[in-house]
């Protein structure tokens, strides 16, 4: 069963990850085309996408919740529910856009966190404003995103991130860089690609949930429900803390960055190349995270403990052992990762200084990744939230900052020094709980 469950495991895997690479990939683009357009359009897209990130990821986190009760369902065989709570997610979706909207419109708070040039805080408030349009599409998206993921269906989501990126890679060339509109419209002319882009995406799904195979068989534009408040409230209670943890884990990461200012330009630059780094392996993890939550779910739908079991067993050998290949890798090849970076040869030395946390931070990440999934899949979503607020605030952030500028002043080092033990301490007591979890259902009558 072991074995089967692993074969499982890596096969849904597999088309998540190449999403999820497809969707940071869009990002690499709009780095890649406004470098040749100007700094204040490079700078725009950090500062604003940053933004732009946090605000859909943590609102995005909310509608997860319905991949865990979908998945449950579908175990139970009690099919004929599915198709509501999807409809419900999309009717969440749309709440949801109105106080993100609001938020992407006026981001005086998080602007007013450290100062800028005015002229590059005027393009990041166009540049939110333009964005702001494509939100609705994009939680509508995600919640389709975890619909089809609970059904075991990832193959049409690689399919679809694929021909977002491809798509994306053209407009962004021709809004941002070359000029279709008569002048290049450069941080613009990305934001106008993604809100393009995520209106397509949200057809598309729409398209496949009316025509595609689980359309067919769940017809889920069918019997179409209001809004039920019972079904809300199961969703929400699910999908806050999960939200809250998704806002959580990304400003532990995105925060630093504000908090080393102080440091200099080419200590932020050595941190940034390191945590694309990070950011980019972690979808590794996610990806194996985002399959056996499915599984789990699944398996506990239907009271099959045995079954749930052999995906957990299996989800952390693969975790583990993935784990052991990505920080290898880092450490062995530091230096030319490094280098595809960035020509300067002190941002180097501060990156390649950092490397070393990236790589022993994998296991705990990996493992507490699993951990904080198979909890969701079993519909335990607020010790974890608090669990990860301890780690990655308390411990990750104001640790990282005693670490860096009072106690033994370790720099930067501090930061991702503090960044490893909080990880470590998130694995450590999300563990014990899955288990403690997965023992007190199976002893359910």
């Amino acid at each position: 069963m072991l074995l089967t469950a692993t074969r499982g495991l890596i096969a849904h895997a597999a088309p998540i990850l190449v999403a999820q690479l497809a969707s940071i990939g869009m990002m690499v683009i709009d780095t890649a085309v406004l470098g040749h357009v100007s700094p204040e359009d490079l700078a725009t897209v950090a500062i604003g996408g940053g933004i732009h990130i946090a605000v859909l990821f943590a609102l995005a986190g909310v509608l997860q919740a319905v991949g865990p009760v979908v998945a449950q369902l579908h175990g139970a065989r009690r099919d004929g529910e599915v198709a509501g709570v999807l409809q419900q997610g999309f009717w969440l979706a749309l709440l949801m856009t109105l106080p993100g909207m609001w938020f992407l419109y006026h981001p005086d708070v998080v602007l007013g966190l450290s100062s800028m040039d005015a002229a590059v805080e005027a393009k990041v408030r166009a540049y939110l404003a333009l964005l702001a349009w494509g939100l609705p599409a994009s939680l509508c998206y995600r919640a389709f995103y975890a619909f089809c993921n609970a059904l075991g269906k990832p193959r049409v989501l690689m399919g679809m991130g694929i021909a977002a990126l491809a798509v994306h890679a053209v407009l962004a060339w021709g809004l941002a860089l070359a000029g279709w509109f008569g002048e290049p419209l450069g941080a613009v002319g990305c934001a106008l690609s993604n809100v393009i882009i995520a209106w397509l995406a949200c057809l598309a799904g729409a398209a496949w949930l009316g025509l595609g195979s689980l359309g067919q068989r769940y017809r889920p534009f069918a019997n179409w429900q209001r809004p039920n408040w019972t079904r809300w409230r199961e969703l929400l209670r699910l999908g806050i803390p999960m939200g809250l943890s998704n806002f959580i884990e990304i400003t532990s990461f995105t925060l630093i960055a504000l908090f080393i200012a102080p440091l200099g330009a080419t200590v932020v630059a050595g941190h940034r190349i390191v945590a694309n780094l990070a950011a980019f392996i972690y979808m590794l993890p996610l990806a194996l995270a985002i399959a056996t939550l499915a599984a789990v779910g699944q398996a506990v739908g239907a009271r099959d403990w045995a079954l749930a079991r052999a995906n957990v067993r299996a989800s952390l050998l693969l975790a583990t052992l993935l784990a052991t290949l990505a920080g290898l890798g880092i450490w062995l090849t530091a230096w030319p990762l490094v280098a595809l970076g960035t020509d300067d040869p002190a941002v180097r030395e501060v990156a390649v200084g950092l490397v070393i946390y990236v790589a022993v931070y994998q296991f705990g990440d990996a493992l507490q990744t699993v951990a904080g999934h198979v909890l969701r899949a079993c519909r335990v979503t607020f010790a974890p939230m608090l669990a990860q607020t301890l780690c990655f605030w308390v411990v990750g952030l104001a640790g990282g900052a005693w670490l860096c500028y009072r106690g033994p002043v370790m720099g930067v080092a501090g930061f991702w020094l503090a960044t490893l033990i909080g990880i470590a301490l998130a694995a450590a007591l999300l563990l014990p709980l899955m288990w403690r979890t997965l023992r007190a259902l199976e002893s359910t009558p």
